[in-house]
């Protein structure tokens, strides 16, 4: 049995979640300790009690340890098998970090696969889902994973109440290098609003619209029902002819919409200042379908220690290396 310690590199939950898409992916079961041990609330949340519970799901998995406030657990993954599933995390966790837990093994299984996740869609600290959809996703499909992603409902932290619906089609996949970005073909920014003032969002475009030079005709307000709500995000989406990068502030309470915008544009101008061809979250992202398929190379503007941390487990469950170099003022990662 694979041994984890979860303390190890970034310490969050990612370690956790890649291991139960391994775990499946290779059918070798883990027992990790320290889960979270990083984080302000050490062991298993919600979010991530639903990932393991997804994951238990669709292999029909013996565990141990899967209850709130576990530091550790134990995965024995047993025959993976498609079909329809509904996951419900119950809070404003992140319905888009669960279905990246269960989205690897599902492209490798005999079947079709209808996913269907309750919970947050736009938090801090995870991958909303226009990131998903605009920018990890269509880099999945080029190396041929059949995905198609929609959000049915937002939701926002604390309420939560969104739901997104993912249809899987099992895919082979196929080397992928992205060393440019090639030539920018379109940037526009996006305010997400729902039962708050509608001045919120329009102080955090003109934010964005100012520091990053941008006219009018790039800015929108997305006014969202009042169910929905409260919740507040802005977006950043870049176009490139090889690459569409995704960057997000989340709207807190006590936070000033100008500082939400401000992170969010200081995120897109480090990485529009440098010559990778990805940020550094789809960076991290991207290593798992790439060692599960015919590897391949990306540059990279920050290695950050959740990449390190997706390396090292990738190295631990497979005989894949995950390599990275400097070159030309990016990073270059390639796995084989």
């Amino acid at each position: 049995m694979i041994e984890i310690d979860g303390s190890q590199g970034e310490g969050g939950g990612q370690i956790l979640r890649s291991s139960l898409s391994l775990a499946i992916c290779t059918q070798q079961p883990f027992r990790i300790v320290n889960i979270r041990a990083n984080r302000d609330k050490p062991g298993l949340l919600r979010q991530h009690l639903t990932a393991v519970k997804a994951a238990a799901e669709i292999c029909d998995a013996v565990v141990v340890g899967d209850e709130i406030g576990s530091r550790e657990l134990t995965f024995k993954p047993g025959r993976l098998k498609g079909g329809s599933y509904s996951f419900a995390i119950g809070t404003a966790g992140s319905s888009t970090l669960v279905l990246q837990t269960v989205l690897p093994p599902l492209l490798t299984a005999a079947e079709e696969s209808v996913v269907r996740i309750t919970g947050g869609t736009h938090n801090r600290g995870s991958p909303p889902f226009d990131f998903l959809q605009r920018a990890f996703l269509p880099l999945v499909a080029r190396m041929g994973a059949r995905v198609e992603l929609e959000l049915r409902r937002y939701g926002f932290y604390p309420r939560g109440g969104g739901e997104i619906v993912a249809r899987i089609t099992p895919s082979a996949l196929s080397e992928l290098t992205l060393t440019e970005r090639g030539e920018q073909v379109g940037a526009y920014a996006e305010a997400y609003v729902a039962a708050l003032p509608i001045h919120i969002g329009q102080r955090e475009l003109e934010v964005i619209g100012k520091r990053l030079h941008w006219s009018q005709d790039q800015l929108f307000i997305r006014g969202l029902s009042n169910d929905m709500g409260p919740g507040n995000a802005v977006t950043i989406t870049v176009e490139h002819a090889n690459v569409t990068e995704v960057f997000t502030g989340f709207g807190e309470r006590g936070v000033r919409s100008e500082d939400v915008a401000s992170g969010a544009v200081d995120e897109a101008r480090g990485y529009l200042g440098s010559e990778a061809a990805v940020g550094e979250h789809l960076a991290d992202q991207l290593l798992l379908p790439m060692a599960l398929g015919q590897g391949g190379s990306f540059t990279t503007s920050v290695v950050t220690e959740h990449l390190r941390s997706n390396a090292t487990i990738i190295e631990t469950f497979m005989p894949k290396r995950v390599l990275v170099s400097e070159s030309g003022g990016a990073f270059v990662v390639r796995v084989s």
